[in-house]
């Protein structure tokens, strides 16, 4: 068997592009995922109850779902039930989004229940109305444990975002999808695109032990 190493260097452009793509999902995903999920959060904790309800089946159904069959379902059935339809990219974001909104939600509820109840309770006795008391009190205290957490998640996302090459996002797993078929280089291109994914993921796992150790609460 020959190898032709070439290949890759020859298409780096691409494979630059379509990493910077899957860097932007990660991104985007996780600025719309982070303040939607605490919104969702404090929503199963402390709306009006019909409201609790709709938040809680929001989360059960896409911590549920496989993420594949997310995308697939906002990419094929989402135009045809609507008459709407955007861009393989937008419908990525929009997947990935939903199903990051879920678990971070669960996150966010999880760290907030872990703060005892009578510090809320202390913080009303001094004057402080509930949202004052979660929001200077609660939520600084939450942060610090689930930040961890959402570190992890990250990691999970970066790597989660070769999903929606399935809708042609031309992000760095269908970039090197294409090659691989135009060039017929199979063990390459995987090669490649193992490389520059742990290339990326590794300090990013490194950086999650990190704040797991720096931010560890022990209680």
């Amino acid at each position: 068997m020959t190898l032709d190493w070439g290949v890759v260097w020859q298409n780096r452009d691409a494979l630059i592009k379509g990493t910077a793509t899957t860097i932007l999902l990660t991104f985007a995903t996780m600025a719309i995922a982070l303040p939607c999920g605490a919104v969702v959060a404090v929503l199963r904790l402390y709306a009006w109850k019909p409201i609790r309800g709709l938040a809680t089946a929001y989360v059960e159904f896409f911590r549920n779902l496989p993420l594949i069959l997310v995308v697939y379902w906002a990419f094929y059935v989402l135009p045809i039930l609507t008459g709407f339809g955007v861009s393989p990219l937008l419908t990525g974001l929009a997947a990935l989004a939903l199903n990051v909104t879920a678990y971070n939600a669960e996150t966010f509820r999880a760290g907030i229940n872990s703060i005892r109840r009578g510090q809320v309770e202390a913080a009303m006795a001094l004057g402080m109305s509930r949202v004052q008391a979660l929001r200077r009190v609660v939520i600084p205290q939450a942060l610090r444990r689930i930040l961890p957490v959402l570190a992890s998640t990250w990691v999970s996302l970066f790597k989660d975002t070769s999903l929606v090459s399935v809708i042609a996002v031309t992000e760095l797993a269908y970039v090197s999808m294409q090659v691989r078929a135009q060039t017929f280089r199979v063990l390459e291109m995987l090669t490649a695109m193992a490389i520059i994914y742990w290339l990326l993921g590794y300090p990013q796992a490194k950086l999650v032990d990190w704040i797991q150790r720096r931010y560890a609460v022990t209680e």
